[in-house]
């Protein structure tokens, strides 16, 4: 295995020593093959990053973070040297990365993967390069620790049971209409990131739906000015449209409560005020809306469109 000192599986020399080499190396990887390694680095407080987590970065080969920056820092704060490990991992070049990794990889060698902050994968780059990995037979493996989503779904006081991440929302058109109708139909605690500037928009969309629906609203997880905002969705619209929003922001919404089968009078009063807002809309757009707001099954409400459609008086 390529350590501290020669390394040429990953094309580069580094000079150093480290205590706890071989056991950070079996660790990470299986019967001596190489391994792709997710790290969870720290929301905020440094004092997150934990001593697992320190040794895989130290002896990493290769070293794939979203900003070559802040993981500079993130290991300079730790107290491990970059030497020529870092390897930019963003949206826009996983896919060109994949050769490197997988020739390191391959060749014997540990890379690890970080995001700016938390888990990487979860709404940050890796889970695709991960999943290239894992379906070639190579060892993929994790350190876990701060996630923001685990985070604020422990801290809202709502149901931790079930719950579905829900990542970031489209910022506009029909995605959007049809993510949020599915997101508060769910009976699933949601999670949702959302960037500061566009929190009170989403709160307040989110009411329109649902007024009385408990959520949380957690912001700055572990840093200095944390907060964790808890109310019903209409009080949260009111609370944050007032407010200028700074930090990171995670929604964490309560599901919806369970409630019989719709009927079918029902089913067509959700095709008819779908057509009434987007008199547009064909029996197909019109069928994906109300089974992801009524969680029917599609055909049913496609059935319902075209009931509704071809009824007398109906205008088309």
């Amino acid at each position: 295995m390529c350590g501290w000192g020669t390394s040429s599986k990953c094309g580069r020399r580094i000079e150093g020593s480290h205590v706890g080499a071989s056991r950070v190396r079996a660790a990470v990887s299986a019967a001596g093959r190489g391994a792709l390694v997710l790290v969870a680095t720290p929301i905020g407080n440094l004092g997150d990053l934990g001593p697992r987590a320190r040794e895989v970065l130290a002896e990493a080969d290769l070293i794939c973070c979203e900003d070559t920056r802040r993981t500079r820092a993130l290991l300079s704060a730790a107290g491990i040297g970059a030497q020529d490990r870092l390897l930019s991992l963003h949206g826009h070049n996983e896919r060109d990365r994949l050769g490197r990794v997988a020739a390191c990889v391959a060749g014997g060698g540990t890379v690890a993967v970080v995001s700016d902050a938390g888990t990487p994968g979860i709404s940050d780059p890796g889970a695709w390069l991960a999943a290239q990995l894992a379906a070639a037979g190579e060892n993929v493996t994790t350190v876990p620790g701060p996630s923001s989503v685990i985070g604020a779904l422990v801290v809202s006081g709502l149901a931790t049971d079930r719950f579905c991440v829900e990542g970031f929302l489209p910022r506009k058109g029909p995605e959007r209409r049809r993510r949020l109708a599915a997101l508060i139909a769910d009976e699933r605690t949601s999670v949702v990131l959302e960037a500061p500037g566009r929190v009170a928009g989403t709160l307040a969309e989110l009411a329109a739906l649902d007024a009385a629906r408990p959520v949380a609203v957690v912001r700055e997880l572990t840093k200095v000015h944390e907060e964790v905002w808890r109310g019903t969705l209409d009080e949260a619209a009111r609370s944050f449209a007032a407010r200028q929003v700074r930090g990171e922001v995670v929604l964490v919404v309560g599901g919806a409560p369970s409630r019989p089968p719709p009927s079918d009078a029902e089913v067509d009063a959700a095709v008819r005020a779908h057509l009434a807002q987007d008199p547009r809309a064909g029996p197909r757009q019109v069928a994906e809306r109300v089974a992801a707001q009524l969680g029917v099954a599609r055909r049913r409400a496609y059935e319902a469109a075209l009931h509704v459609r071809d009824a007398p008086g109906h205008r088309a």
